[in-house]
């Protein structure tokens, strides 16, 4: 089973068998809302992604994508065409190390400064080639142009009950059904957290299958 963000908006309706105006104008944020939900509780490889761009010389700021919302790690190749890390810091501690910007070199590294720009320390002294690796908030599928989405295609069942447990509490539904939506709902997550460590984050040569218990 996959959903498609018709065929899930169609199944909030006939699970909740309500089609009334303000629940049906209201959908998108129940299935924006349990997205949010399987963001922030699931290390999935689909929030991941990468970004390419130039650091500029003699400027200390490097531009955050616009869909950023923290680092897994930001390298940049030097003159010898090595892919050199740097260490991300707080900003008082790249500021305190850098404190004169008029000073460059190769960066060491790097702070969020604000929400659009990360810091460099030392300020770049060339313009280097960055890779940015970074958690980020995919497209809804209530935005996306195809109607479909990876989690839609992989996790229906986490989206599906998601978005009921939300579309019932502002139906101030009965107290039975959001216990029984919001038990289906940690049962998908759990189920999604253990395909994202045991299949995403592990590496069957290295570290030998995952085995699991027996089930009593």
């Amino acid at each position: 089973m996959a959903f498609t963000y018709t065929t899930l908006t169609q199944a909030i309706q006939d699970y909740t068998q309500n089609d009334e105006a303000t629940f049906v104008a209201n959908i998108d944020n129940f299935i924006q809302a349990a997205e949010e939900r399987i963001l922030k509780q699931i290390d999935l490889e689909y929030f991941r992604s990468n970004a390419s761009g130039v650091m500029t010389a003699n400027n200390k700021y490097l531009q955050i994508p616009s869909d950023y919302l923290s680092s897994f790690s930001l390298s940049f190749t030097n003159a010898s065409g090595e892919q050199v890390f740097l260490l991300q810091k707080d900003v008082n501690f790249v500021q305190d190390f850098n404190p004169d910007p008029t000073v460059t070199g190769e960066p060491r590294f790097y702070a969020e400064f604000d929400i659009g720009n990360f810091i460099l320390g030392p300020t770049p002294n060339s313009n280097y080639a960055v890779e940015l690796h970074y958690f980020y908030r995919p497209q809804s599928i209530t935005a996306a142009a195809t109607g479909t989405t990876w989690l839609g295609d992989n996790a229906p069942n986490t989206l599906l009950y998601g978005s009921l447990l939300e579309a019932y509490t502002f139906m101030k539904g009965e107290p039975d059904m959001l216990q029984l939506y919001n038990t289906r709902l940690q049962e998908s997550l759990q189920g999604l957290a253990k395909y994202a460590i045991t299949m995403e984050n592990n590496d069957a040569y290295r570290q030998g299958l995952v085995i699991r218990p027996p089930q009593p």
